[in-house]
């Protein structure tokens, strides 16, 4: 007889692997940053900076109200699924969200200070940071130049 707990514990494994379930770290960045409501707020302070900041508000320049709330719901899901959280992002690739943008690196410098900024701001502990500040740098080769 095949024990249900295994075998209930080896799909998981499979589906995990397989790409189908996001993997869940015992201390996911997602807990560690505090879950879904604070991924929010941290994704909504950082939309703030960046769209009111005089090199980066081109990026909003010509949006609705509609898409720019998609925008910021595509933000969020993407970085709590990413960071081992519950949400599924739906939006396009990375690469192909971006191509056309024409992110500069020094768009991605701004980016990642007035980011930085809100880290200190919603008083993100030092450690969480530099984690949270290397998740985020892995994406810049789809982002920047695109």
């Amino acid at each position: 007889m095949i024990n249900r707990t295994k075998t209930a514990i080896a799909a998981a494994i499979f589906m995990s692997l397989a790409g189908l379930v996001p993997a869940q770290a015992k201390d996911s960045l997602y807990k560690e940053l505090g879950g879904y409501d604070a991924i929010a707020a941290v994704t909504d302070a950082f939309l703030k900076q960046a769209g009111s900041d005089k090199t980066l508000k081109r990026f909003f320049i010509g949006h609705s109200q509609g898409s720019l709330v998609k925008i910021r719901q595509l933000i969020v899901d993407f970085i709590c699924e990413k960071a081992g959280g519950p949400c599924v992002y739906t939006g396009r690739p990375m690469a192909d969200a971006h191509t056309g943008l024409k992110i500069t690196d020094k768009d991605w410098e701004i980016s990642n200070h007035l980011f930085g900024v809100v880290l200190n701001d919603l008083k993100v502990d030092k450690e969480l940071q530099k984690e949270v500040v290397a998740f985020v740098g892995s994406l810049k080769g789809d982002i920047v130049g695109k």
